[in-house]
């Protein structure tokens, strides 16, 4: 009754370079989710997190994170050489607590024996003029931490300090969650949902919107028999398919696209977003696309997003057939309300 057609080829977009990139590259909320899905594992979140807190600092700021495993060790860096990743390291972080540090890289080198030093020199560590630390921790539970390097002489305000230890305290649960669960989709919902609400709360009015939308679609997938695979990547789409407007409400569908290009586990997901503004009779955006050429998650995704907006099937009769699957309203009247 819902097949699930074969679909023209979307348009790759550009691959996205990957690795610690220069700070007025440094990757925004949305790129970090993206390389966060694409890449799930506690390097790849301390990257973004170092990379974002960088951003924060206004750029010209190396990093690495520390996490405390028995013995301290550098799980991620961002500036720095990769060549320092597993080197156990004491340092100014073992009070776990933040402190900025006028006098650089000098209590690193103090704390570390001397065969260290040409380490630490390799990557270009013993001019540092200024290093904000600042901890990680999850449920008073101490985790590790955040080493960020000036590599000019430009000062750190207290704003500055007050503003990444916030984005630090955002940082820890996730490691936590990661430290204590093997399932990565339990952690990947929990940075989506944050991302959306943090998005959403630009608009008032759109608070909580994609949440609705993700519980209709759900209803609707289970109605017409899709798997727990299958509503995993649906979830997906319903949850991030407003991202784009991030960057403004025109070609936002497009733009939410591509941010989970990359990611092949989401391809389905990556199609609903796109098209989830096509209409059943070929006057929708972006493809024109008709009836059943439109991806299922798509057009799912626009029966439940047209109903979380209107609010009464009544209302949506008119558009069966027209911008909306017929077939699928039939499905939302019958759900419980």
């Amino acid at each position: 009754m819902f097949r699930r057609p074969r679909q023209p080829q979307t348009p790759t977009p550009e691959p996205r370079k990957t690795g610690p990139t220069p700070s007025a590259e440094a990757p925004d909320a949305t790129r970090v989710l993206s390389e966060l899905l694409a890449r799930p594992s506690t390097e790849g979140i301390l990257e973004g997190a170092l990379a974002h807190a960088a951003l924060l600092l206004g750029g010209q700021t190396h990093g690495f994170a520390v996490l405390r495993r028995g013995q301290d060790r550098v799980v991620a860096v961002f500036g720095y050489p990769k060549a320092l990743i597993g080197t156990a390291l004491s340092g100014p972080w073992a009070s776990m607590r933040a402190r900025l540090l006028a006098d650089g890289s000098r209590e690193l080198y103090e704390m570390n024996p001397p065969e260290l030093h040409a380490i630490l020199d390799d990557a270009g560590m013993r001019e540092v003029p200024v290093t904000l630390v600042i901890p990680l921790s999850d449920r008073g539970r101490n985790l590790g931490a955040l080493v960020l390097d000036r590599v000019v002489a430009d000062p750190i305000s207290p704003t500055q300090m007050e503003t990444v230890s916030r984005w630090a305290t955002a940082v820890g649960p996730l490691l936590g969650i990661l430290d204590s669960r093997d399932d990565w989709r339990h952690a990947a919902r929990q940075i989506t949902t944050a991302l959306v609400e943090a998005v959403e709360s630009r608009e008032f009015d759109a608070l909580g919107h994609a949440q609705a939308v993700a519980d209709v679609s759900l209803k609707l997938g289970r109605a017409v028999g899709l798997a727990e695979r299958e509503l995993e990547e649906l979830w997906y789409a319903a949850t991030l398919h407003d991202l784009g407007k991030i960057h403004g409400e025109q070609g936002h569908a497009m733009v939410g696209a591509n941010f989970l290009h990359g990611v092949p586990h989401l391809a389905e997901a990556q199609k609903a977003i796109r098209h989830h503004h096509e209409r059943w009779d070929g006057q929708g955006d972006p493809d024109k696309l008709t009836g059943e050429d439109i991806p299922l998650y798509a057009r799912i995704l626009a029966v439940a997003n047209a109903y979380v907006r209107v609010g009464d099937i009544e209302r949506l009769r008119g558009q069966a057939g027209k911008g909306l699957d017929a077939r699928l309203l039939t499905v939302l009247e019958k759900l419980p309300q």
